[in-house]
């Protein structure tokens, strides 16, 4: 069983416990996430598609990398460790944070801190993460979340709309 340790937190982003990750998920609790959106300098936005072995949303495409802010870590660190760990990359200059979206249940009770940064790969994906990942045209996913794409999760959806009105 997965013994990774999560901060709870309350509807304003205050640590108020630690439970294991499978607890946290079972009951519902708010806890703290980090997605990041890595765009080339083609202006093309890097997606994953998550590992059929993960438990929520496997085969589904993705932010460019994301997790779960340990307890004890900051977001901005997490960040960097989710970065390094399933893409394979070092970030040597900062992550620009853009926006935090509310936990609430359309993207599983989780505060997400949303960062964006610029690398043009290559990429060492994690294969007990990540089944595949390729580049594609802010077009293209605009069009795809206009039209519901159901390969895509409900939390990239709801990051890219936030997203769209923030470069809009």
């Amino acid at each position: 069983m997965n013994t990774e340790l999560l901060s709870v937190v309350d509807e304003n982003d205050h640590i108020i416990d630690t439970c294991p990750r499978h607890i946290i998920h079972a009951a519902g609790l708010r806890h703290r996430a980090v997605h990041i959106l890595i765009f080339n300098e083609q202006g093309q936005l890097f997606l994953q598609k998550r590992s059929m072995q993960k438990d929520l949303n496997g085969g589904l495409w993705d932010t460019s990398a994301a997790g779960h802010v340990d307890s004890g870590e900051e977001y901005y660190v997490s960040a960097v460790r989710e970065i390094t760990e399933e893409l394979g990359i070092h970030i040597t200059h900062t992550l620009e944070p853009l926006f935090k979206l509310p936990a609430t249940a359309a993207v599983g009770m989780e505060f997400i801190q949303v960062y964006r940064c610029i690398h043009n790969g290559p990429f060492v994906l994690a294969v007990d993460e990540i089944d595949e990942g390729d580049w594609f045209n802010i077009a293209d996913i605009s069009e795809r979340i206009t039209a519901d794409d159901q390969r895509l999760t409900e939390t990239f959806k709801t990051i890219w709309r936030q997203f769209e009105t923030l470069t809009s």
